[in-house]
């Protein structure tokens, strides 16, 4: 199963979206099929039984076109012994999808034609080096133009088409209406002293607005011969109307009936596409800056990278990083991909991807994440993820992914559109003949009311209110480190009832630390911590490691023993410096006979969810030990906003109950769910689900299930990649309080689609029965068709702007 999403040019509104949508799910082969209007973009699931050419056929024959950022990229070919070699990797490279391969064997060189939306150079470099051979990309080389590079030229081209559009269209209209406000007119042109110059005049302008329009007429025509009209049809139909009615009265006025010389509509013609291209312009300029996250996102990553090879160091295209390169990170330059550090050591920044704002120390063996920026030091690394495998592209492919999606909210516009333009056809004419026959109006009264209805109900506020909204909102959350991967997941987010947290990792940092030190018979407490570290050095249990941690973190000096017991169940004995030492929990202090004074101390520890480990130094209590996994700083903030939201708040874990209820109480949840076995979260979930909508927050692999079985599942993005998986949302900071900002995030966008849900229903409702001359049965106006045309470009415009309102939605820290 293949999966793709493609650029699609040519769709003005949301009924071309549903054609298209059609078009291609029609199509043997093709298992889903989703179009936005919004990023104007197929995303299209398939099996090997049909190609993206065939995929590009259809589209192209329903009246659009697949816009496939193809380049050509060449490559020099190591290892090619004969013509089998060639044709070897041909086949190898053909598997990949892509247009068209050729391998010369004479010049050792490959040239590949490929969707760089779909494929990756080093995807190309991968599937030869699977085959035995090596591909190498010429420094040299350079990659065509991206589509966002066509978006602005789409916006360029409207702008230039709006304004040379305007510039026959203003002295159009001033010699049409002009006269009829007392505004000066040459008399050679003046409708009562020279008709035939004054229609002439008028003919001669309003031509070149439709050539700068022609593509309302081409793609408006095309779709309704096809039988899938759209917007462009219903302008073309009302503009054509328009024009073809003042053409032949302009033939009547040559032919002596001057009469016709006053009743012309080139300048609502005019008028018409020139403010609808301006409309259009816009849209296009709105449509660019809902995706302005994905283009801070992609900014995010260097173009190249220095890579270590032969001992010498080389500057490469960032396409070209394979893993387990060796790479070199100098101060202030950003990390290329994702590595460990092999050599070296500096402070990084990773604000971009975690949004931690101070710098984290890195070391041999630590991690770095691609398009971080280094600090201070240089250091080496080893390559582990390149490509659409680095953090930063998995990033970007979760916000596209939501961004294309469709939220369930969105079915209701989607029915609509799919039958409104012919409704809409269907009224225009019904609502001209009855004002011929029934209102006895004359045919230029008649043609009025069809040029209004047509060109003032377009769908497409309809078709942008659902996406953009999604676009913006997803685009603001993962600004702020939310990412949202559905449409579903955002809308149902704003339902939650009950929020479940894991407990380790989640609600508490997941690292138990040494919390309190309590001495007896004399010692003080960092000779104590010091036996028990010693004790426990080499350790792999996570107790043994906090208090070794801790003595380090204090520079304490810790020796070798000289014997060592564990004791199951109870602890350790150790012989240091000829010092017996007993570390352990109460039975191993009842064993040994030795005398506890105040159990008190012990059990109020274990009531605020800490261990205690007694020491005893030759077989006298000398203090005991407290560690605890701390509670994260967000932990109670983030519980107390969503108490706030009226949301219940519970916790699931598989601690013992009193540790459970202890860590409960210190950050206030409602409920506790202790003792649960890893594989019985999931059904812990499922019971919450018969009363509630049920959101799930954690990050181990044991959590997995229970992120997958809640409505929504909410994984912390330190987590691991099952976890990751699993959910629906993903908390890249490791902040709780993105908990509720999701959530809230949630409302603000549903709120905001509702909002443009219901301007785009009332625009239309109640602009076509004004278009159709309601008013005018009451003795109001016309509507006149210029008006109704700069209607429709605002309602478009003014959905737009109502969802980048969402941009100014403010999250807590």
């Amino acid at each position: 199963m293949a999966q793709g999403t493609y650029a699609v040019e040519g769709m003005v509104c949301t009924s071309c979206a549903q054609t298209i949508e059609k078009t291609v799910s029609n199509l043997k082969g093709v298992k889903k099929a989703n179009v936005n209007y919004a990023t104007e973009q197929l995303s299209v699931d398939y099996d090997n039984s049909i190609s993206i050419n065939d995929i590009a056929v259809a589209v192209d024959n329903a009246g659009y076109a697949i816009i496939r950022d193809v380049v050509s990229q060449t490559f020099n070919i190591e290892g090619m012994v004969c013509a089998s070699c060639a044709q070897t990797i041909e086949k190898a490279v053909s598997k990949l999808g892509v247009s068209a391969v050729n391998v010369n064997l004479a010049s050792e060189k490959m040239k590949v034609d490929f969707d760089r939306s779909q494929l990756k150079t080093v995807d190309i470099i991968k599937a030869v080096s699977d085959a035995g051979y090596s591909a190498i990309l010429p420094k040299t080389d350079k990659v065509e133009e991206d589509t966002s590079d066509y978006k602005q030229k789409h916006i360029q081209n409207m702008w230039n088409r709006f304004l040379y559009s305007a510039i026959f269209t203003v002295p159009l209209l001033y010699i049409a209406m002009g006269h009829m406000i007392g505004l000066p007119l040459p008399e050679l042109i003046s409708p009562m002293t020279n008709p035939v110059s004054f229609a002439s005049i008028q003919l001669i302008l309003v031509l070149p607005v439709i050539y700068f329009g022609r593509e309302f007429f081409s793609v408006g025509f095309k779709s309704l011969i096809k039988g899938h009209p759209n917007m462009d049809s219903l302008v073309a139909l009302g503009t054509s109307a328009a024009f073809l009615y003042s053409l032949y009265g302009t033939i009547m006025t040559y032919l002596g009936n001057n009469t016709f010389a006053t009743n012309l509509y080139y300048e609502s013609a005019a008028v018409i596409l020139t403010l609808i291209t301006l409309g259009k312009y816009f849209e296009a300029v709105s449509k660019g800056k809902t995706s302005d996250a994905i283009k801070k996102l992609m900014g995010l990553a260097p173009k190249t990278a220095n890579i270590v090879k032969n001992g010498e160091i080389i500057e490469i295209n960032l396409d070209e990083v394979q893993v387990n390169d060796i790479l070199i990170v100098r101060p202030g330059d950003k990390i290329p991909v994702d590595g460990i550090v092999v050599e070296g050591s500096s402070s990084v920044d990773e604000s971009m991807i975690t949004g931690e704002s101070m710098p984290v120390e890195k070391k041999i063996d630590d991690k770095v994440v691609g398009a971080s920026l280094n600090k201070n030091g240089s250091f080496k690394f080893k390559a582990t993820k390149v490509g659409s495998d680095t953090a930063l592209a998995q990033i970007i492919k979760l916000v596209e992914d939501a961004q294309g999606s469709k939220a369930p909210i969105a079915k209701i516009a989607d029915q609509v559109s799919s039958v409104f333009v012919p409704v809409v056809i269907t009224l225009a004419v019904l609502s001209g003949l009855m004002w011929l026959i029934l209102g006895h109006q004359s045919w230029v009264f008649a043609l009025t009311i069809m040029i209004s209805v047509l060109v003032i109900a377009c769908p497409c506020a309809l078709g942008l209110a659902t996406p953009t909204a999604i676009m913006v909102g997803t685009g603001l959350g993962a600004e702020n480190g939310i990412l949202i991967k559905s449409g579903d997941a955002l809308e149902t987010s704003r339902k939650i009832q009950t929020v479940v947290f894991d407990k380790t990792g989640t609600i508490t940092k997941g690292k138990p630390v040494v919390t309190d030190i309590i001495t007896s018979n004399g010692y003080n407490s960092d000779s104590i911590l010091a036996l028990a570290a010693s004790s426990e050095l080499g350790s792999e249990h996570p107790l043994g490691e906090a208090i070794v941690e801790s003595a380090k973190s204090k520079n304490l000096t810790l020796n070798d023993t000289s014997s060592f017991e564990a004791i199951p169940g109870q602890g350790i004995k150790t012989v240091i410096n000829e010092q017996t030492v007993l570390l352990g929990n109460e039975k191993l202090m009842a064993s040994k006979n030795i005398k506890i004074q105040d159990r008190s101390i012990s059990d109020n520890l274990a009531d605020e969810g800490k261990t205690p480990m007694y020491l005893a130094i030759d077989d006298k209590l000398a203090g005991i030990i407290a560690v605890a996994d701390t509670i994260k700083a967000s932990s109670s903030k983030a519980i107390e906003a969503l108490h706030k939201m009226n949301i219940e708040v519970a916790m699931l874990t598989g601690d013992n109950e009193k540790t459970a209820k202890a860590i409960a109480k210190q950050v206030g949840i409602d409920r506790v769910l202790s003792e649960v076995l890893p594989e019985d979260k999931a059904n812990e979930v499922k019971k919450l689900q018969t009363d509630k909508i049920v959101a799930m927050v954690g990050d181990g692999i044991n959590d997995a299930p229970a992120l997958a079985q809640a409505d929504v599942g909410i994984a912390i993005g330190s987590g691991t990649d099952v976890a990751i998986e699993s959910a629906d949302v993903v908390l890249i900071k490791n902040d709780l309080m993105d908990v509720p900002n999701a959530i809230k995030l949630s409302h603000a966008t549903i709120r905001n689609i509702k909002q443009n849900l219901f301007w785009a229903f009332g625009y239309n409702t109640l602009g076509i029965p004004v278009a159709m001359g309601i008013l005018t049965l009451f003795g109001g106006p016309l509507l006149n068709p210029m008006i109704a045309g700069a209607a429709m470009s605002f309602s478009s415009v003014s959905v737009l702007l109502n969802a980048l309102r969402l941009k100014g939605f403010k999250l807590a820290k």
